[in-house]
């Protein structure tokens, strides 16, 4: 980490370091036993940590000089790890959440580990600290590859990376102290917020910068999601989150919308966030590792920008099929009703450019158990968009919202589409960062490959069940007009759906541990020869991304 910068470069890192430590320090004081407080001992304990690293290393040896001649492969590494840390984590949570459903006394009657607190720490652990740290560690190699260019910035990727993760630990941390916005995806109070915008936007100067000093002169279609990916999740999160503090010595705020534009404005936030958090940037991902991987060309790049321009222009006026049979105005349900229909052009388009890529390429996807975490991503992607589609259709919504249907559509979209195009990218990109000629063992990633579909089936399907009774059962009214089944009987029947819902979370979080254990050992193997390690050399021969140039 240390040894890639220059003197002038670890003092810019101290002097940052410093200012954290010293924001720690002023939310501690200002906040005393609020929880407020507490996070500013973490994040004084976040700076001071992180001040030693460096102080460390402050006096070893300055880098080579040719380094800037070289992909800056450092912080994708950490990045990596950290995406493996959260994985876990996260996962972790989700099959302890769900057991909790089926076993309540698994809360031990703590107020830190009820229902309440811990499923948001699995979504955020999940969505920002798994995908999140996905989504920048890939994007860092990514734009380097198909720009030909390293990184705009020394000291930038790891302030951009560490403060991603600063966000996400207060963010957890704060759950299990009961702060919480109580806002889907978007719990994290007023300072967490403010700290992320800062990240972000260095985030998007830093991606930015490095497409601006390129290389090469086309700009692959990845970088155009990554983009927007991170353009959009700007401007969502900032919209969403405007929100009064009680006092700067609190936690606690409130949100500046009222009412029914709370509800428009968190959903314009909570369906957009599927769109450019947990699409398009992995969509970047498939459009990059897929032809890699394939050793194929991207099947139609025109394709791929149709998907491109549909997704981002469709995909913001969808949010309000969220609030059917509310009192928000009923146009306002007809339009996103409307265009999440529409979505399923676009989206498609992505899914079946990427099957198509495989024409061709079908005994790879036999025998490359990688290969068939991104296949297998693929179609979940085109099954979980035509079902939120389907789902968006008012008289469809009757049936299926409040329900474990909607449970189930998540996380056919969470579990088949991004954790699976999120380790097959992965296991492409390690023994290349590595400089390793394979995994270290292949039969793992078969063993992961396994685990994790099976996993995913007996969850979605538990979940389509258990929702479509939950939603029959609710509307089911007997001859005189009450209802045929209290709110307990369906309970009742949900039981053994929940208890398959945990076992099917279980197997997915044991897929993921034996990826952190085969990626971890493939790190410790000897690499390869001299010869291969020559791949980082930015500006030698063709771009990195040429396996994935278009095919017209």
């Amino acid at each position: 980490m240390v040894q890639q910068l220059t003197s002038g470069e670890r003092q810019n890192a101290l002097i940052i370091l410093l200012c954290v430590f010293v924001a720690g320090l002023a939310m501690a004081a200002a906040g005393g036993s609020d929880p407020l407080g507490m996070h500013g001992v973490i994040v004084m304990l976040f700076g001071a940590s992180l001040g030693a690293l460096v102080m460390r290393s402050y006096y070893d040896r300055q880098p080579d000089p040719d380094r800037l001649s070289h992909y800056y492969d450092d912080p994708i590494k950490a990045g990596v790890a950290l995406t493996l840390a959260w994985a876990i984590f996260g996962m972790f949570m989700g099959v302890w959440t769900a057991a909790q459903l089926a076993w309540p006394d698994l809360s031990f009657d703590a107020g830190w580990s009820t229902f309440g607190r811990l499923r948001p720490t699995h979504t955020t652990g999940v969505i920002f600290g798994f995908g999140g740290n996905a989504l920048i560690a890939t994007s860092f190699h990514v734009v380097q590859r198909t720009s030909r260019a390293r990184l705009a910035g020394q000291v930038s990727p790891w302030f951009v990376l560490l403060g991603f993760n600063l966000f996400c630990i207060l963010a957890v941390t704060g759950y299990f102290m009961g702060v919480t916005q109580s806002k889907e995806y978007a719990e994290a109070e007023w300072y967490a917020d403010l700290w992320l915008v800062v990240v972000w936007v260095t985030y998007f100067v830093l991606f930015l910068r490095t497409i601006a000093r390129r290389k090469e002169p086309h700009i692959y279609v990845a970088n155009w999601y990554y983009m927007a990916f991170i353009v959009v999740v700007a401007i969502l999160h900032i919209v969403n989150n405007l929100a009064l503090p009680i006092s700067f010595g609190q936690a606690k705020s409130y949100t500046i919308w009222a009412g029914v534009q709370d509800s428009m404005v968190q959903w314009w936030y909570g369906h957009n966030a599927v769109a450019f958090f947990l699409t398009a940037g992995f969509l970047a991902m498939l459009y990059y590792y897929l032809p890699v991987r394939a050793q194929r060309p991207i099947f139609s790049y025109r394709l791929s920008i149709l998907s491109f321009w549909g997704i981002t222009f469709f995909y913001m006026w969808a949010g309000s099929h969220h609030l059917h049979y509310t009192a928000l105005p009923h146009w306002v349900q007809n339009l996103g009703m409307t265009f999440s229909v529409m979505l399923l052009v676009p989206s498609w388009a992505s899914a079946g450019n990427a099957l198509l890529t495989l024409n061709g390429a079908w005994h790879r996807v036999r025998d490359d158990a990688t290969l068939r975490f991104i296949f297998v991503a693929a179609v979940f992607y085109g099954l979980s968009t035509f079902e939120g589609s389907f789902m968006a259709i008012r008289p469809v919504n009757a049936l299926s919202h409040y329900t474990d249907w909607t449970v189930g559509h998540v996380h056919a979209g969470a579990l088949g589409w991004v954790a699976f195009i999120t380790f097959g990218s992965i296991y492409t990109l390690v023994p290349s960062l590595w400089k390793r000629e394979r995994m270290y063992s292949p039969a793992l990633v078969e063993v992961h490959f396994w685990l994790a579909v099976a996993g995913t089936l007996i969850y979605v399907f538990s979940m389509w069940n258990s929702g479509i009774l939950q939603g029959l059962m609710w509307r089911t009214y007997t001859q005189e007009g009450t209802l045929a089944y209290s709110f307990l009987d369906s309970l009742v029947a949900m039981y053994p759906y929940y208890i398959a819902r945990a076992c099917g979370g279980l197997l997915f979080l044991l897929g993921a541990i034996v990826a952190a254990y085969n990626i971890w050992m493939t790190v410790r193997a000897v690499p390869a020869s001299a010869a291969e390690r020559q791949s980082d050399v930015p500006d030698t021969g063709l771009a990195p991304g040429a396996a994935a140039t278009p095919a017209e």
